[in-house]
């Protein structure tokens, strides 16, 4: 019977198609051609098994920019009983968007046609630029790449709603990506108005015609608003998806920094906050936080004493040059909590939050011969860790309690160290 049993994330083949000219471009670089889904369980089921076929292949191809998708199922042999077999075309096309190509030709010739049609909706909001020749991964400064340069990448990021024209739409096309790569991602509601969403493209210059060009999709995020006391809102980071091909090189980062930058620059917006982050995006947004931090001077110089600038030229470097030689500040041990909330409320930080990069900024740089130091650090981290575990904490007897939360003190310390690591 296994014969007939195919893993779903195996047989489904996703593709990000770009014109015949565009792709000269990827000669030297990576192709964006067929890769994988992390996740295939929303839509064949928890164990991701597709039953009755034999050299299953589904083929789903998307138009790089546009997203229009063609979908191809084939197989070379199919078992008869139709109450047994699953039926993979229905099953796929109830999660993906109406008007899907079947034609491989036509496919290919609205790809042609979108390469220099289609332009992204909404408001820029922020934007970087990388080098095709450059290691990739590594950013660069945007003063010191030539936009004229064929080799020059630029990214830039694009705000909407529903409001924002054709973007319903377009938002139908994407959120298939959610299922495919966020672990326990589900679509949402089209009716609830509180959504907003920034959306990540390449921008390309075509090596032959550098007048002409064009967009392509990289991944993008969904924020929801909630009320703020008194009269601002508060927005929850929902989704947040890259692209498997665009993994691992740093733009996650650009996204997460983009929507930041987005919030500080609102004056609606209070806070920004996370709903349930996966442990990888979770390190993600520590690390960035921590060197948003880093790099805010009159913070740095209120938190450890006006000798963390002493090097770097004015701006924070490497974590053990940036705090070497720190005088007595803001951030203690303890901290002072009415300062910390007054940095919490201007950079918009959710307060669990800001409490544990606080934790990790002076766990940084605390002397491990300060006895007076760890202790008014561990007690710090303890209060916060007590609080936070409180029901469960209080149905344990003393004792019990005290070594739960020492254990727990223990590790969260430890993840700090790890977290610090990634800040280099």
């Amino acid at each position: 019977m296994s014969d007939w049993t195919t893993d779903s994330n195996e047989c489904l083949s996703i593709s990000m198609m770009r014109s015949v000219e565009d792709k000269k471009a990827l000669i030297e670089e990576e192709s964006y051609e067929d890769f994988h889904a992390a996740f295939t369980y929303p839509i064949f089921g928890e164990e991701e098994k597709i039953y009755g076929y034999k050299d299953l292949t589904i083929d789903l191809k998307f138009a790089s920019g546009s997203l229009k998708q063609y979908l191809s199922v084939k197989w070379s042999d199919k078992l008869k009983s139709t109450d047994t077999v699953d039926s993979v075309d229905d099953t796929i096309r109830e999660f993906l968007a109406e008007g899907i190509q079947t034609d491989e030709d036509v496919f290919r010739a609205e790809v042609e046609e979108d390469a220099t049609s289609f332009k992204p909706s909404g408001e820029i909001i922020y934007s970087y630029k990388r080098s095709a020749s450059k290691e990739k991964g590594k950013s660069v400064a945007m003063e010191q790449l030539n936009p004229e340069d064929e080799d020059t990448i630029v990214y830039e990021v694009y705000h909407n709603t529903w409001n924002t024209p054709d973007f319903r739409e377009y938002h139908r096309k994407m959120q298939i990506f959610i299922l495919l790569y966020i672990e326990a991602g589900s679509y949402i509601n089209e009716e609830e108005d509180g959504w907003e969403f920034v959306v990540l493209y390449e921008k390309r210059k075509r090596r032959n015609a550098p007048h002409i060009l064009t967009y392509h999709f990289v991944g993008y995020s969904s924020l929801y608003n909630f009320y703020y006391f008194p009269e601002k809102i508060r927005l929850r980071l929902s989704q947040f998806v890259i692209l498997g091909p665009y993994q691992r090189s740093g733009h996650g980062s650009e996204l997460y920094k983009a929507i930041y930058q987005y919030v500080l620059s609102q004056p609606r917006i209070g806070e920004l906050t996370v709903e349930d982050p996966a442990e990888a995006f979770e390190d993600l947004r520590d690390k960035n936080d921590l060197k948003m931090l880093l790099s805010t001077r009159q913070f740095v110089e209120e938190g450890f004493g006006q000798a963390s600038y002493s090097h770097g030229g004015g701006r924070v470097g490497k974590v053990g040059k940036a705090l070497s030689g720190l005088g007595k500040g803001k951030m203690g041990p303890p901290a002072e909590k009415r300062w910390a909330e007054k940095w919490r409320l201007k950079l918009k930080i959710a307060g669990r939050q800001f409490q544990r990069l606080i934790e990790m900024l002076i766990q940084m740089h605390l002397d491990p011969l300060d006895a007076r130091g760890l202790r008014a650090y561990r007690l710090q981290v303890k209060e916060r860790l007590y609080r936070f575990n409180f029901e469960v904490l209080a149905q344990m007897e003393k004792e019990e309690r005290l070594e739960k939360l020492e254990e727990t003190f223990q590790s969260v310390r430890e993840d700090y160290g790890r977290i610090l690591k990634l800040v280099h």
